[in-house]
């Protein structure tokens, strides 16, 4: 169970849409996830939603197109390499109203990152996004990432991403970190749903989720609160502690 408030900000929050036939079809493990998800909760822009789209024009830009309107920042994992189905960068461009061209700044990164004639045709196509894109650069194998309005769009392969995701950070203006407790109960989630519900109501303004686990034969029932505020966080221990150890 994870309740959320319905008046959380989501102009100060953040949104992932993984890009990507081989996710939907499970030959793939998407591995961002997580990774993004952390960076930006300790940021203070948390992560509150995530879409896995097809290689489909029309989707990816139905994605683009209602998230960006919704959160302050939205990511993008996949479809940025050379081949015919990286069609990332110009679904982007459609989503926004853009054209394409061959970005200069990013056109040099491939350059300055391969030997002399190892920049084909097909590798430049890297270069290649929406009109007036700046640039994500990509520590690890060149090929950068690039930003147009509040979306960030960055490769899929995890290493790659989280170097982006790196430097993209530093890019964007940070907010109150999101600050996590957990309290761990000997007892199953059906028995402490309703009283966990009565502490959410509450507190509005804080994320409390139970997670049940299942360790040694015997049901656990982990109790996790998240918020900004960390006196308020405190409260909604002490209150979770006195209503379950009681």
């Amino acid at each position: 169970m994870e309740n959320l408030s319905d008046n959380q900000n989501l102009s100060a929050s953040s949104a992932l849409i993984v890009i990507g036939n081989e996710i939907l079809s499970g030959r793939t493990q998407d591995k961002n996830i997580y990774y993004i998800a952390e960076k930006m909760g300790s940021h203070g822009v948390p992560l509150r939603e995530v879409r896995i789209v097809p290689d489909i024009e029309s989707r990816i830009v139905e994605a683009v197109h209602s998230l960006s309107k919704q959160y302050g920042i939205v990511f993008t994992t996949g479809g940025i390499g050379p081949t015919h189905d990286d069609i990332t960068a110009a679904c982007i461009a459609k989503a926004f109203g853009l054209g394409m061209e061959r970005n200069k700044a990013a056109y040099e990164e491939l350059v300055k990152h391969y030997s002399d004639g190892e920049v084909t045709e097909a590798r430049a196509k890297m270069a290649d996004m929406p009109v007036g894109a700046e640039i994500i650069l990509n520590p690890v194998s060149g090929a950068p990432g690039f930003i147009i309005e509040n979306v960030y769009v960055m490769a899929g392969v995890p290493k790659i991403m989280q170097g982006m995701l790196d430097h993209a950070v530093g890019m964007i203006e940070d907010g109150s970190p999101v600050l996590s407790k957990t309290l761990v109960f000997d007892m199953p989630e059906s028995e402490i749903a309703g009283r966990l519900g009565e502490v959410q109501d509450q507190f509005p303004d804080v994320e409390i989720g139970s997670y049940p686990n299942f360790h040694n034969g015997k049901l656990w029932t982990s109790i996790v609160a998240r918020s900004t505020d960390e006196a308020l966080l405190d409260k909604v221990i002490e209150v979770v502690r006195s209503v379950f150890e009681a």
